[in-house]
C-alpha cells in the first residue's frame, strides 16, 4: 500500500510503500519527548516528494540515526539509520501519515533509554 504524509506546515511530504501492520514507541530522549509512532521500512521505499533541503538533521548520542524535521514548523516527520546488518532503514512517524488509524495499531514498545 502507498501512504503519504507530512510535516503539519506541508513543506516536508513523502509517499511511503509497505505494509503498516505497527508502530514502535521508544522512551530514549528524543522519543519520548516528540511522541513518535515509528513505522520502520527500507530507505527506498520512502520517497520525499519536496526537496530534502526542507528538512534538518538533528543526531544524539551513537550519532547513526538522524531524525529529520521540518525546519518551519519542527515536526519530525521521518528518520534514516541502519538496521543490525547494515540495511538502510527509514524512520516514517506515522503520526504524520494520512488516513491512518492509529489506534487501530499494535505498539511495540523499545526501551532506548536503557541502551
Amino acid at each position: 500500500m502507498l501512504y503519504k504524509g507530512s510535516c503539519h506546515c506541508g513543506k516536508v511530504a513523502y509517499e511511503v510503500e509497505g505494509e503498516l501492520t505497527g508502530v514502535m514507541e521508544c522512551n530514549c530522549s528524543m522519543c519520548s519527548r516528540k511522541a513518535a509512532k515509528m513505522w520502520f521500512v527500507a530507505r527506498d521505499k520512502l520517497r520525499l516528494l519536496t526537496p530534502e533541503a526542507n528538512s534538518k538533521a538533528y543526531t544524539f548520542n551513537k550519532h547513526v540515526i538522524s531524525h529529520y524535521f521540518c525546519t518551519t514548523c519542527g515536526i519530525h516527520a521521518w528518520g534514516e539509520g541502519s538496521d543490525g546488518k547494515g540495511n538502510r532503514m527509514a524512520m516514517v512517524n506515522a503520526r504524520c501519515l494520512d488516513g491512518v488509524d492509529l489506534d487501530a495499531l499494535p505498539v511495540k514498545h523499545y526501551d532506548g533509554r536503557s541502551i
